[in-house]
């Protein structure tokens, strides 16, 4: 696209202030009371994944099957939807430009321009990537990959058999977004290209979120799917947050590929997620939030929209986030977080590198009844790398990148189950958060026990379970003691086991 040939209006890295002008023109969105802004994504409010499509130029490090990610498709048909968005883009009025990092150490950022008709996706670029200092953005050139994004505009249905593309191409270092206008397709799109070009650099990419302690001493990596609680315990206020979602591990430490948080919001509030509350305010976008008309306040218990509400704001944001985002330490403790509805899993867990590798490569939580029409019991979700929608390589990539550093750094690996307990979804209760954040202390403070005769190991899974934290219950640690009834708890673990064997057929050959 010719930008010099563009005859509207054309803002480039616009302020937040300029910005929310714009946005606001739009009578759909709304200044809250607190100073965010909320806006409205129209019918999609939530990624597309079976609509994303990446070009295929004849990579043989892609993986591809037919049940996704990586769906294929022709360099003509990518032309096609990038001529479509180009030609939607150089008919509007005005035009927002972002020019951006992905990636907080200087070494392996990638720099990415977004180009768009909606000030609302330009603001979102400016919370979610790392903005440029004026020396930078002066320098800055040309980018190393380009995000065309026309979410109004739609692709061709007849050809690309959806009206909504986000198309990926490695060879044009292009991006094309059409028919959604859901921010968070641009989020999801820079990670996978970032989980395509780093580990091609020996760059262990990760869908995870970074603590740190505040001496430095003690880094922590939490991976989890959507529900299990990675953004929240991540949040720690006697931590310095490194970043909620995407990190890449490398030789010599740790760095965040974002510049700023992408919060889920149903049913959030100041007590119990403190520090995501408070970084709600001027800058600040919502999505798809209810605000009540005459206070202006946002009801984060209203799931009449969409369950997926969410909060986009820059990581300073956070008081206690640690700028730059990065560390040269390597990590501590590494936390693999699960919502287990079968409610059979004990809420923490010692893991060995075999069942470290087993774990990430599957990649369980679990859905629930009522999230989705026709589910009525629990159903096993399995996500590989705990993130499989945005993975580009096949994941034995990824996992022998993090059994070689687990080894190499001698990092400590835990199973953590925020998910039911005292029986299955319906008839046990939620772990408690305290219980949880009590177990996550435990594990950062270094606290549990290390002998081997102050664990047990429980049946079919062989998982280490400590048989004492301070302030938990020993009964609630093993969780065949909380069922009623052992025979239904061996029968539903025995359920969960078999799911894990059948998904885990197809990278047995790997």
């Amino acid at each position: 696209m010719n930008l010099n040939k563009f005859k509207g209006a054309t803002l480039y890295n616009a302020s937040p202030s300029i910005l929310y002008e714009y946005i606001l023109k739009n009578n759909t969105s709304e200044l809250t009371q607190n100073g965010a802004v909320n806006v409205f994504s129209g019918t999609k409010t939530g990624r597309s994944p079976l609509d994303k499509r990446i070009v295929d130029n004849g990579e043989e490090d892609i993986w591809r099957n037919e049940e996704g990610p990586n769906f294929h498709m022709n360099s003509d048909t990518f032309l096609m939807n990038r001529e479509t968005s180009i030609n939607y883009l150089e008919i509007q009025e005005t035009l927002f430009i972002f020019d951006g990092f992905a990636g907080w150490d200087k070494r392996y950022r990638i720099k990415i321009r977004l180009i768009c008709s909606e000030a609302y996706h330009a603001l979102f670029a400016n919370n979610l990537l790392i903005r440029p200092s004026d020396e930078e953005l002066n320098q800055f050139g040309e980018p190393d990959f380009t995000i065309y994004n026309a979410g109004r505009s739609y692709s061709n249905k007849i050809i690309n058999g959806s009206k909504t593309a986000v198309n990926i191409d490695f060879k044009k270092r292009e991006m094309v977004i059409l028919g959604t206008m859901y921010a968070g397709e641009i989020k999801k799109g820079i990670f996978s290209i970032m989980h395509y070009l780093m580990p091609k650099r020996n760059v262990l990419s990760l869908h995870s979120s970074v603590n740190q302690s505040k001496d430095g001493e003690s880094t922590t990596i939490f991976f989890g799917l959507s529900g299990t609680g990675k953004t929240t315990l991540s949040a720690d206020p006697n931590r310095l947050l490194i970043g909620d979602d995407e990190h890449c591990w490398h030789q010599d430490g740790i760095f965040n590929i974002e510049g700023g948080c992408y919060a889920k919001c149903i049913y959030l509030s100041e007590k119990k997620e403190p520090d995501i509350y408070n970084a709600i305010r001027f800058g600040t976008i919502l999505e798809n939030c209810i605000i009540d008309k005459k206070t202006r306040k946002a009801d984060f218990n209203n799931n009449s929209m969409t369950e997926n509400t969410r909060a986009a704001y820059p990581i300073h944001f956070i008081e206690n986030a640690k700028i730059p985002c990065m560390t040269d330490k390597h990590p501590t403790n590494i936390i693999l977080l699960t919502c287990d509805a079968f409610g059979v899993l004990p809420p923490i867990s010692k893991l060995n590198t075999e069942q470290l590798m087993y774990h990430f490569i599957s990649g369980y939580t679990s859905k629930i009844a009522g999230t989705e029409d026709g589910i009525t019991e629990p159903m096993a979700t399995f996500s590989a790398c705990y993130g499989e929608a945005f993975i580009i390589h096949h994941p034995k990539v990824y996992a022998t990148l993090l059994a070689e550093k687990v080894e190499k750094c001698g990092v400590n690996a835990w199973l953590v189950n925020t998910g039911w307990q005292g029986g299955k979804y319906g008839i046990g209760e939620r772990m408690s958060l305290k219980y949880t954040r009590i177990m996550i202390d435990a594990i950062n403070n270094n606290t549990i026990n290390e002998n081997e005769n102050e664990f047990e190991t429980m049946d079919v899974f062989d998982l280490k379970i400590p048989n004492h934290i301070d302030g938990i219950s020993d009964d609630i640690l093993k969780p065949w003691k909380s069922w009623n009834s052992s025979n239904e708890y061996y029968q539903e673990l025995n359920k969960l086991k078999k799911l894990f064997e059948m998904n885990y057929i197809k990278y047995e050959d790997e």
